[in-house]
C-alpha cells in the first residue's frame, strides 16, 4: 500500500480516534470529578461524613477499575446497542469508553483533592463556610494542577482503550491497524498506525505538563 493510499485512511482513523476520546474525557470528567469528591467528602473526617454512602461509592468505583477493557467492552454491547441503537461505529465505542474512564478518573480526583492543605479547609470552615464553599474556592483550585495532571493521564489511558475499541468495530485507528494492518498484513500501515499514536499521546502529555507548571506557577505567584 502506498504512502497516498494509507494518508486518508490514516486522517480518518485520526479523526474517529479523537471524537472518541475527546466525548468520553468529557463525560469522564463530568462523572469522575463529582465521584472522586464525594469519596473524600463522606470518608472519616470528611464535611460529608458517611460510612455506607462511602463504601457504596467506593465498591462502585474499585469494580470499575478492575474490569479489563476488553471484557467491560463486550458486556456493555447491550447497553450500548439500547442507548445509541448499535454497538459498532466511533459513537458505539464512547460508552464503554466513558464507563471505564469515569471510575478511573474518580480515584485520581479523589488523590488530588486529599493532597490539598487541611488548614485551608479548617480555615474557610471557621470563617463560617459551608461544603459547597469549600469544595469550589478551597478544594478544587488547589487541587487543580493535579486535576490536569490525572485528566491528562486518563485521556492517554482512552488512547490505548480506544485502539482496543476496534476489536469490536469501533473505528478509530485501532480497527484501522487491525482491518487493514493485521487482517491484510499491511505491514507499513500498521507501522504508520502505531507511529501516529506514539505522537498523539506524546502530544497530549506535553499539553498537559505545559497546563500543570503554568497552573503551579500561577498558584504560587497568587499564594
Amino acid at each position: 500500500m502506498t504512502w497516498d493510499q494509507m494518508q486518508p485512511l490514516l486522517v480518518q482513523g485520526c479523526v474517529d480516534t479523537l471524537y472518541m476520546v475527546g466525548w468520553s474525557t468529557a463525560v469522564a470528567a463530568l462523572g469522575g470529578l463529582p465521584l472522586g469528591v464525594l469519596l473524600v467528602l463522606t470518608d472519616r473526617g470528611g464535611m460529608l461524613r458517611n460510612t455506607a454512602v462511602n463504601k457504596v461509592i467506593g465498591a462502585v468505583v474499585n469494580v470499575g477499575r478492575s474490569l479489563p477493557f476488553i471484557i467491560l467492552l463486550v458486556a456493555l454491547i447491550p447497553f450500548t446497542r439500547l442507548l445509541v441503537g448499535t454497538f459498532i461505529g466511533p459513537t458505539a465505542a464512547i460508552v464503554p469508553l466513558a464507563v471505564g474512564a469515569i471510575p478511573f478518573f474518580a480515584r485520581l480526583v479523589e488523590t488530588a483533592v486529599r493532597e490539598v492543605d487541611h488548614g485551608l479547609v479548617e480555615a474557610v470552615q471557621a470563617m463560617g463556610g459551608g461544603t459547597g464553599t469549600t469544595v469550589f474556592k478551597v478544594l478544587l483550585p488547589q487541587a487543580l494542577p493535579s486535576l490536569v495532571a490525572g485528566l491528562t493521564t486518563t485521556v492517554i489511558v482512552l488512547v490505548g482503550y480506544s485502539a482496543m475499541a476496534g476489536v469490536v468495530g469501533g473505528g478509530g485507528l485501532g480497527n484501522l491497524a487491525l482491518t487493514y494492518g493485521y487482517q491484510r498484513f499491511e505491514t507499513g500501515l500498521m507501522l504508520a498506525t502505531v507511529a501516529v499514536l506514539i505522537v498523539l499521546v506524546t502530544l497530549v502529555q506535553l499539553l498537559g505538563d505545559t497546563a500543570v507548571r503554568l497552573l503551579t506557577r500561577h498558584e504560587r505567584k497568587g499564594g
